[in-house]
């Protein structure tokens, strides 16, 4: 493999090249271009992950009985769970396709295209009519929009990654990229609140229209995110990239034939954060409600874990920068090896308070430890040239792997066992064990120059 770790300092006036300088990384976060660099990776991912949650709490609990209404339910579950796992799949697509252009012609108008492939998908299944209304072509076209969301997500976090990590100092890379990372719960958090509060509202009237009401609120939050996401400026890093005078090659081959290694080990690492993912936020809101916890209080619980997600994600990133990215991982991911089995048996008793109690530590604190460093980890791996496409290959390898069979595997493991939830700890425990060891055998990049 192939690693650019004695790169030259961005210049600060013209090159024999360019007419003009390239744009400085910026002093610190508290100027205003950062400060509104950050805004848009928070708020642009926040609203992609309110679409792509959004998604998953209702495959959780309205999709079974909504479009596979005539199916057994473990059956009907599983089904639903599938088109969960189709939107993951299609996620390395648009790391793929979204990489490419944006190593290629930009991060920015890269981060306004995934905006608007996401919102429309996303108000077009709040309009699908069910499988009782259109019959089977409902559930196709609910696999469809979700491959497209899928798509879209793939391409959204290498984006708002990159451009806080490439505008940010190199001793505060970390909590700035950990933005685009705390966009994800602050969006979960606000899909949560929304489902809670419609399902409250609206009652019995929910499984028949009121779980439409936060897949078309999603317009208004995509307004607002493309007029912040449309002030930003290209990163400088992007920039002098474009400058340079060697020829540009396809940023897809270049990660295979020189970091391969680079992109399986960040895969592997991620997949640690992706599977409690997987596991407390989808599967286990199935569980727990099926078990008889109520339905409403599941759902406000999961989003106080996400709240606590939220503040450790940022907290773990800020101490990354201190500490290191590999320090903060391991201890998240030890974590999770010793906590599988218990926090499993918590989920699946069948109380709200054991619910409760599984997520904040499973969620917030242990996904949180993972998620704040690991943005800035993974994109830390690879030169600008392939930046892009490299990081957002791994992390979105990750998320269908992690995320996207998590809710399946888990399912199957669970009927496998008869209805114990060993085999399902077993697996969770392995994965955060492959994660950990990924970590170990890859080299500090806290302090790697990324010019």
């Amino acid at each position: 493999m192939t690693r650019n770790t004695h790169l030259d300092s961005l210049p600060t006036g013209p090159t024999a090249e360019t007419e003009s300088p390239v744009p400085h990384l910026q002093e610190s976060l508290k100027t205003v271009e950062m400060k509104r660099i950050l805004a848009s990776s928070f708020v642009g991912s926040a609203i992609e992950y309110y679409d792509f949650i959004l998604y998953a709490t209702a495959a959780s609990i309205v999709f079974n009985k909504v479009f596979f209404a005539n199916q057994d339910p473990a059956v009907a579950i599983f089904a639903s769970f599938a088109t969960l796992a189709v939107g993951y799949v299609a996620r390395p697509l648009g790391g793929i396709v979204f990489g490419h252009f944006g190593d290629r012609i930009g991060r920015k108008k890269m981060l306004v295209l995934s905006m608007m492939m996401m919102g429309v998908a996303t108000m077009l299944i709040g309009m699908l009519p069910t499988t009782a209304q259109i019959g089977v072509a409902a559930p196709v076209i609910l696999v469809v929009l979700r491959v497209i969301q899928g798509i879209a997500v793939g391409g959204e976090w290498g984006g708002a990654a990159l451009m806080a990590l490439e505008h940010a100092p190199k001793k505060q890379r970390g909590f700035a990229t950990s933005f685009a990372n705390a966009g994800g719960p602050a969006g979960a958090l606000l899909a949560t609140l929304v489902v809670s509060a419609v399902s409250a509202a609206t009652g019995d009237n929910f499984l028949v229209w009121g779980w439409r009401i936060p897949f078309l609120l999603s317009a208004a939050l995509i307004v607002i995110g493309l007029v912040i996401r449309l002030k930003v400026t290209e990163t400088p890093l992007f920039r002098q990239l474009e400058q340079a005078s060697e020829k540009r090659k396809i940023p897809l081959l270049e990660v295979f034939r020189h970091h391969r290694r680079a992109v399986f080990l960040a895969l592997i690492a991620t997949m640690s954060f992706y599977c409690c993912q997987g596991l407390l936020t989808v599967w286990g809101v199935s569980i727990a409600v099926e078990a008889g916890a109520d339905r409403t209080g599941v759902l406000n619980w999961k989003a106080v874990g996400a709240v606590l997600t939220l503040i450790v994600t940022l907290w773990a990133a800020r101490m990354s920068d201190r500490v290191g990215r590999r320090r903060m991982l391991i201890i998240g991911g030890v974590l999770g090896v010793v906590l599988a089995y218990p926090l499993l048996v918590l989920l699946n008793n069948g109380t709200l308070w054991g619910f409760a109690v599984a997520l904040i530590v499973g969620q917030g604190i242990i996904q949180g430890l993972l998620y704040g460093p690991i943005g800035a980890f993974v994109a830390e791996q690879f030169p600008t040239n392939v930046r892009y496409t490299g990081a957002s290959l791994a992390y979105q390898g990750a998320s269908t792997l992690g995320a996207g069979f998590t809710p399946m595997i888990a399912t199957g493991l669970l009927i496998l066992g008869g209805g114990s939830i060993v085999l399902v700890a077993v697996f969770w425990a392995a994965v955060m064990l492959a994660g950990t060891v990924a970590v170990l055998v890859t080299k500090e990049s806290s302090r790697t120059e990324l010019s």
